[in-house]
């Protein structure tokens, strides 16, 4: 089992540390600056490590045969193209970002999902890059987001050991971390398989996390329990929201009981040295007829 590290802006990642905890906005601002600082605040407030957003270019990651497809919004009917579009943030809308989440003393990172994205997000100066795992097989993206030497979190939904061997096999080890993840949202409680995280952690010698698209909180802070050094969780304002990311999502509230569940895990883990406590001994000496 690896105890090796990697750094995400000043905060190390590793099984000898705190779980770094991100907490995924992704498209759950639907294009709207004021929800995004918002749900920073809530990150902030819950005690997590980063914030995450996801950057595309409409372009290049909207089927063709998807485009024109209309769609119903909140905004009203349009392109699905025109949909990308109205969800997508620009450079202002970054800046923003970047500025608010400094004022807050959190992080922020992006998931890129096509090479342009990873030159615009790579210019903002980021402490990470995030391949999301349905760009795991991308081995033009994955290798253009490992030429920012920067740290790289993976994650592996929908993934085989062999996809992932070819994905590691582009990464540089020292600046890696692995996510296990399951694609579904919400997923299956009996589908997280948790213990995975084991294998991935023995297989590639890296730090291992978790991204959960479950309902509930319970399985993020078992895998807590179980060693993930990095967890990651879509956050929202409203579950109720429009959005496809919004039922798989955890309210502030819920993220706020999240983190603090995860930090009494790790105080409750310990180091494995087995020892009679101080504030045992007046028990021993009460209850203890013959020692």
């Amino acid at each position: 089992m690896t105890t090796a590290t990697v750094s995400i802006g000043d905060r190390k990642v590793g099984l000898d540390q705190p779980a770094f905890v991100c907490a995924e906005i992704g498209i759950n601002h639907n294009g709207s600056l004021d929800t995004a600082r918002r749900l920073i605040d809530a990150a902030a407030f819950a005690g997590c490590d980063a914030v995450k957003f996801q950057k595309r270019t409409p372009e290049i990651c909207t089927p063709p045969d998807q485009r024109d497809l209309i769609r119903e919004t909140p905004w009203g009917r349009m392109t699905y193209l025109d949909y990308r579009h109205r969800v997508e943030f620009g450079p202002d809308e970054f800046a923003a970002i970047r500025a608010h989440c400094a004022d807050r003393g959190i992080l922020w990172f992006g998931s890129p999902w096509d090479e342009p994205s990873v030159a615009f997000l790579d210019a903002l100066d980021p402490p990470c890059h995030k391949i999301p795992s349905a760009c795991i097989t991308d081995h033009g993206l994955v290798r253009c987001v490992v030429a920012t030497g920067r740290t790289v979190v993976l994650s592996t939904g929908m993934s085989t050991l062999e996809e992932i061997d070819a994905a590691v096999a582009l990464c540089d080890r020292s600046r890696l971390v692995l996510l296990h993840c399951t694609s579904t949202y919400p997923a299956a409680i009996q589908e997280l398989n948790l213990a995975a995280m084991a294998t991935l952690r023995a297989r590639y010698g890296v730090p291992v996390g978790y991204s959960g698209h479950e309902t509930g909180l319970a399985p993020t802070v078992a895998a807590v329990a179980l060693g993930a050094c990095f967890v990651e969780r879509h956050i929202t304002l409203d579950r109720a929201m429009w959005g496809s990311d919004q039922a798989a999502s955890v309210e502030p509230q819920g993220f706020w009981r999240l983190v603090r569940d995860i930090r009494a895990v790790e105080a409750a883990i310990g180091d494995g040295v087995k020892r009679v406590y101080p504030s045992e001994e007046p028990i021993l000496r009460r209850l203890r007829r013959v020692r």
